[in-house]
């Protein structure tokens, strides 16, 4: 075997494999979309040292990944919805708007925000990079988690450079399959019978006045009607027509298949092509029924299979649908919320119950808190409740609103300097909600 040296250049060989890389920090992150990238910035804002770790390798999860493109949840309800969620987001929201990345569109009794996923991306980009105590790991895997009686003590991961020790404090499973608290051995639900994902796209090439002008009801109704003629499952769903020129012109976001969301490698792999083979049938349907609007239209991005429900913890409290009805509020809430319940529970349409003008639901804190962990909060669309309650509350405004919680939560788990810090079982709550004032009071006008 040649040992040659080339200029600048040096020979090196794996050997023995190498100890593990050791990151120490207050808090660690798993899961790098909304609700991670909130608690990660609230957190760094606190002053806390945090590590935020993702499988993906680009920060936002699918809130840049799979093509959501609309922000939702992030006001009440009514002709004048006032906004529920500040904190980081204000800034967020505020830098979008300015940079003209967001578009308003009144829908489902509420506003809604469609955004550019790529200006979204770089706008966590900069926040995380500009926040000094934020250590982000991308296309980091989540080996192994090691246990201290009911307290996580460290994370393994996982990344093509080597292996990485992670120890912290106190540690938020943001990975929206309940990931970091089915590997550290506790509870977790699974639903009997599959929530659908959507593999969400846009296109281009359309004709924007015409498509801008398109009754969304009766092109739903026409689905349901051809729809099995182009081999679709899906019965409902929508095409939002963007206006504006530039990067926003001509184009249009599309969100009409539902595909199975299983929890295996493989199985995630197949049902990511499915969806993407779903799309190539919606793009036919629109050209067939719409050709004066579409008959030029092109995909121009198709989105990562957007995941809606997998896997979740068994929390301290459970959020019910009934609560979400009725709008009841917890003693321990630290959010609200009017999005109306939306399950997609079966593979040719969804379930729909939108909300009047004044209503406001909550989410309890016990729901983010494992029923055994002492250090382990949930974030996103893992925190628990049942399906069609949760359906409410895992759009994007309520997680960012969960991943501030979890920050503060943390935050006053440290402050309290013994042995037990980061212990957030034990936290006083009024002190949390005092902190969360604004996201559970506050009403400024859209």
């Amino acid at each position: 075997m040649s040992t040659r040296v080339f200029p600048g250049t040096h020979i090196v060989t794996a050997g023995a494999a190498p100890a593990a890389t050791l990151i120490e920090a207050d808090l660690a992150i798993l899961g790098a979309g909304i609700a991670g990238v909130a608690a990660a910035l609230e957190a760094a804002a606190l002053g806390r040292k945090v590590v935020l770790i993702d499988g993906a390798q680009q920060l936002g999860g699918q809130s840049t990944g799979s093509l959501i493109g609309t922000f939702c949840g992030f006001y009440g309800n009514g002709p004048q919805p006032c906004r529920v969620v500040y904190g980081a987001a204000s800034r967020m929201l505020d830098d979008l708007r300015k940079a003209g990345a967001t578009q308003p569109r009144h829908g489902r009794n509420t506003l809604i925000l469609m955004y550019r996923e790529q200006a979204l991306a770089r706008w966590i980009e900069d926040a995380v990079l500009a926040a000094d105590t934020i250590k982000p790991l991308l296309g980091s895997t989540l080996l192994g988690v090691r246990r201290q009686g009911n307290r996580i003590a460290g994370l393994d991961i996982a990344t093509r450079f080597g292996a990485i020790s992670v120890q912290a404090k106190g540690y938020i499973d943001a990975s929206g399959d309940a990931a970091l608290s089915h590997a550290a051995g506790f509870a977790c639900r699974e639903p009997d019978s599959p929530i659908m994902g959507s593999l969400m796209f846009s296109i281009e090439g359309i004709d924007e006045a015409a498509a801008l002008a398109l009754d969304r009801w009766q092109v739903q109704a026409r689905l349901a009607e051809v729809g099995p003629r182009y081999g679709l499952v899906r019965r409902d769903g929508f095409v939002f027509a963007i206006s504006g020129e530039g990067a926003f012109g001509g184009q249009a976001l599309v969100n009409m298949t539902h595909v199975e969301t299983p929890l295996d490698a493989e199985g995630q792999a197949r049902a990511q092509i499915a969806g993407r083979q779903q799309a190539d049938r919606v793009l036919d349907f629109l050209k067939g029924e719409y050709g004066a609007v579409f008959g030029r239209a092109r995909v121009r991005h198709y989105g990562l299979l957007g995941i809606r429900q997998t896997r979740w913890i068994v929390g301290r409290e459970s959020l019910t649908v009934q609560q979400v009805r009725q709008g009841h509020r917890h003693p321990d809430a630290i959010l609200r919320c009017s999005w109306p319940i939306e399950l997609h529970d079966r593979v040719d349409d969804a379930h729909w119950e939108v909300f009047g003008d004044d209503h406001m639901h909550y989410l309890p804190f016990g729901a983010m808190l494992p029923a055994e962990a002492e250090n382990l909060l949930a974030a996103g669309r893992c925190v628990d409740g049942d399906a069609a309650a949760l359906s409410s509350v895992r759009v994007m405004g309520p997680c960012f609103a969960m991943g501030s919680a979890a920050a503060h939560a943390f935050d006053l788990a440290m402050e309290r300097g013994r042995g037990d810090a980061g212990a957030v079982n034990q936290i006083d709550i009024a002190a949390l909600q005092a902190r969360l004032a604004d996201n559970l009071e506050r009403c400024d006008p859209s």
